[in-house]
Formats: structure tokens, sequence, C-alpha cells
């Protein structure tokens, strides 16, 4: 299968690292047109070098702002009017005991894993329903569905993706739009790499090591038995953002490596 995007436009949030940076390599590899989006000039200037020194021939820019306001998804689009492609990979995530979770925790948790997704999708999808054509991903998480005790505010807005995902692609029967979520499980992305690199030194084992270690105590119905990498996940989304996956909408597509025990 050979999936081409030339002539299309993609914008990924939250996209200057991890699983989002893989995301727009693998999109800008298959000739899109590629928008990086962080927080801030700095680390999206260094994204979009890098991008561009791995696919020199693609087009690759960037927007700095905060998409976790409202301000921060205006100025996008005013930066970036249109897109054919819109990956929600924004995300934060943190361990916190649900008793130590304060009020301001979970609206914040809220504003950027939840609502920046459906700020810029609401803005950019009308655009892709009058060319008939669009892909919208919302990245999820298998702590959508298999909560974690530890992390109850995050897997809660994991959910929330796939509610609005699913909810959104009903919205948008029987037009040339699909909207799908995708569920990484543990992956080994630069957030993930900075919470296990000192458990790692301490053990003097490499990073890998550790997150396989965490796999098999904390995820211990996982198929794989280890961590996946950013471009594994990355290539499903790229997938799903191909005219080859035309047929696939409303779906809940997972990456977790079979963590989530279930047939469907």
């Amino acid at each position: 299968m050979r999936i081409d995007l030339s002539g299309k436009t993609a914008l990924i949030t939250g996209s200057t690292a991890g699983i989002g940076f893989a995301i727009a390599q693998g999109l800008a590899a298959a000739g899109a047109s590629v928008v990086i989006n962080g927080r801030t000039e700095a680390r999206v200037s260094d994204a979009v070098q890098r991008l561009r020194e791995v696919n020199p021939d693609a087009t690759i820019n960037g927007v700095a702002a905060d998409l976790s306001k409202a301000d921060g998804c205006a100025a996008l689009l005013r930066q970036v009017p249109a897109t054919d492609i819109l990956v929600n990979n924004l995300g934060i995530f943190k361990a916190q005991d649900f008793f130590d979770t304060p009020d301001e925790e979970w609206q914040r948790f809220f504003e950027v894993n939840v609502l920046s997704g459906v700020r810029v999708s609401r803005a950019y999808v009308p655009h892709m329903l009058e060319k008939n054509w669009g892909r919208v991903v919302f990245l999820s998480s298998e702590s959508g569905i298999n909560i974690p005790e530890d992390m109850i505010h995050y897997g809660f807005t994991k959910s929330a993706n796939l509610s609005v995902s699913r909810g959104l692609a009903k919205r948008l029967a029987g037009t040339g739009v699909t909207v799908n979520a995708v569920l990484p499980g543990p992956t080994l992305s630069d957030g993930v790499m900075d919470l296990l690199r000192p458990g790692a030194d301490k053990q003097g084992v490499p990073i890998e090591q550790a997150g396989n270690a965490f796999v098999k105590a904390k995820r211990p119905t996982s198929i794989i038995q280890r961590v996946a990498t950013p471009d594994e996940v990355a290539n499903m989304v790229v997938y799903v953002c191909s005219p080859q996956a035309s047929a696939t909408t409303g779906a809940a597509l997972r990456v977790e490596g079979g963590i989530v025990d279930t047939l469907t």
C-alpha cells in the first residue's frame, strides 16, 4: 500500500516532540504539507528544523499557540485558516492520587486534553465539508477504556476524546469527512522517557528496558509485553488520514499492544 497525501495540508497539535512529531514526520513522508504546533516559538522552530532535515522536499510550517486557551486557538486559525487533515494530538498526563487532585487540575486537564480538540475541530471541519473531504483524528489512550487508578483525571479526559470523536463522526454522516480516535498504550515518547529516566539511571539499565519492565508490572495484560515506539502509533494515524481509509470512521483504533482484554 502506498499512501499519497500530496496536495493535502495536515495540522498536528502538540507536535514538537514524541508521538505528535512522529505523526508529523509520517504525514510529511506521505507528501502532505505539514503544520507543526507547540506552545513556544523556540520549540516550534526547533521541531520544524528537525523535520525539514528528515524530509527536505516537504513543505513544513510551524505555529506557536497555546491551544488550551480560546485565544490560542484563534491565533492558530488566523495563521492556518484551513486544513485537510487535523490530528488532535495535544495532551498532558501526570500520575496523581484522586484525593490529591484539586478542581484546578481537573480543569487544566480538561482544557488541554479535551477542549483544545473540540475548539479546533469546530473551526476546521466546516472547510473540510465544503470540499467534501477531510480527516480528523483524536489521540485518545487505552487509559480512556482501562482507567488507571493513579490517573483518574487523565483517564476521564481520554474517555471524553472517544465520546467527542464518535459523536462528531455521526454528526458528519454521509460526508467525505471521517473522524476517528487512535488509542496508544505506554509509548516511549519524550514525556514517558523523562518519567522512566531516574529509575533507569538508578538501576543502570537502558530506558527501553525500564519501559518494558513498567509494562509487565503495571500493564500485565499487554500482549506485546513492551512499550511501543512513537513511530508505531504514527503509522496508524497516517493510515487513518489516507484516502485508503475512506470507510473507517467513528472508530476507536487501538495501538496499545493488546492491553485492553476485550474482543472489540
